[in-house]
């Protein structure tokens, strides 16, 4: 008898007790648990108190001190994916120095390089980013010759990621490898097998 009143002591503990008292800790700021590729921003009263990027358990108390007992009631804990993100920007329009209407597929790697500025300095960072990348595009791949449109594609990739790099860092993202992927005619005329009437 007392090795089955044992055992429901035992459930009891480990189905309830167990994970409230641990509810009640997280909520009083006793701990949190990082994930990896996450990062935790705490935010009080406007003022980010902390940013915790490191995966594993960790006591909030040493970093808040008191304010981590209402940082979880009365402030925010934003949780930002890390992990390396990909784009596809497909047939940004150009224009060969020889005036052919060209499209431009862009491939391109990103990551969240500064939490606090991902958050803070820019409402959309990620459709700026892919903005920035459209344009600088536009602006730095128009009017080359078409031959060289056709066969540099590495060069015309290191040419964007060294417009848009230092811009998209201010706004906490950092930009990876940059691929031109496609080159192609936007005029179906100029591609067209049948010939014209």
């Amino acid at each position: 008898m007392n090795a089955f009143l044992a055992f429901v002591i035992t459930l009891f503990a480990s189905f309830l007790i167990v994970p409230l008292t641990l509810s009640v800790a997280r909520l009083l700021g006793v701990f949190t648990i990082v994930n990896e590729r996450r990062c935790h921003v705490y935010v009080l009263f406007g003022e980010v108190l902390t940013t915790i990027e490191e995966p594993g358990l960790h006591f909030l108390w040493p970093l808040l001190g008191w304010k981590a007992l209402i940082v979880n009631s009365f402030g925010k804990c934003y949780v930002i994916d890390l992990r390396l993100d990909q784009v596809y920007l497909r047939s940004a329009p150009v224009n060969s120095e020889e005036g052919a209407p060209m499209g431009i597929g862009i491939w391109y790697e990103m990551f969240i390089s500064d939490p606090v500025a991902f958050l803070f300095k820019n409402m959309d960072p990620r459709g700026s980013l892919a903005a920035n990348v459209g344009n600088s595009t536009v602006r730095c791949l128009s009017n080359l010759p078409l031959a060289n449109m056709m066969v540099n594609r590495h060069g015309m990739s290191s040419t964007v990621r060294e417009e848009v790099s230092p811009k998209s860092h201010e706004w906490g993202y950092r930009l990876g490898s940059v691929y031109i992927r496609k080159v192609h005619f936007r005029d179906r005329e100029m591609i067209r097998d049948d010939p014209p009437d």
